[in-house]
């Protein structure tokens, strides 16, 4: 665990740069303004759910009874007429902001950790910034950039917001990098000191 010892600060310092970046990138600037659409008729969707008791959860529709019902005549003709989706529920007390923020460090927080827990097996103690950088900045794409593809692989998000958040996640990446190269143990900082030299 010489990691922590040696980190601590990079991973702090990282998750705070990140979410902050992340705050701006999402609160201030119009790049995300068009992620979600209103829907439709939303009012009368809305009443249909509260009237069919639609509990929090999440919802495929049409939803097969099991994997052989997909391919019956009757799921397949329902899947043409459409509307054909995924649906997320949750509960009116749920949508709470600083709830979601703090969820949001903490997992910016153990992202960071893993960087620097990776990183610091894979160099082996000190380097150099560039050497540093490039390394947390490929686990970090990993962390924070490829994991967002799943929602339009298998959740049907178009696939110019899943890129938006990929986009943010390379951000996130780079300024976890920076931070770490700017912070990591220096080789030249832990060199013999030479008598007389």
């Amino acid at each position: 665990m010489e990691f922590i010892t040696e980190l601590w600060l990079p991973i702090i310092l990282s998750a705070v740069f990140i979410f902050i970046v992340s705050s701006i990138m999402h609160m201030a600037l119009p790049f995300h303004k068009n992620d979600m659409g209103k829907m439709d008729g939303e009012d009368g969707v809305l009443e249909s759910m509260r009237a069919n008791g639609v509990k929090p959860g999440a919802y495929m529709f049409p939803c097969p009874a099991n994997m052989k019902d997909c391919g019956s005549p009757e799921m397949v003709e329902k899947r043409k007429q459409g509307p054909v989706g995924f649906l997320t529920v949750v509960s009116a007390d749920s949508f709470n902001m600083g709830k979601s923020l703090m969820q949001w460090f903490i997992f910016i927080l153990i992202a960071c950790f893993v960087i620097a827990y990776a990183s610091w097996h894979s160099l082996g103690g000190p380097a150099e910034y560039i050497t540093v950088f490039r390394i947390t900045g490929a686990i970090g794409v990993l962390a924070f950039a490829l994991g967002v593809m799943n929602d339009s692989i298998w959740r049907g998000q178009a696939w110019s917001v899943t890129f938006k958040f990929m986009i943010d996640g390379v951000v996130y990446a780079l300024v976890a990098a920076g931070t770490f190269g700017w912070l990591w143990p220096s080789l030249a900082d832990n060199l013999p000191v030479i008598p007389g030299g």
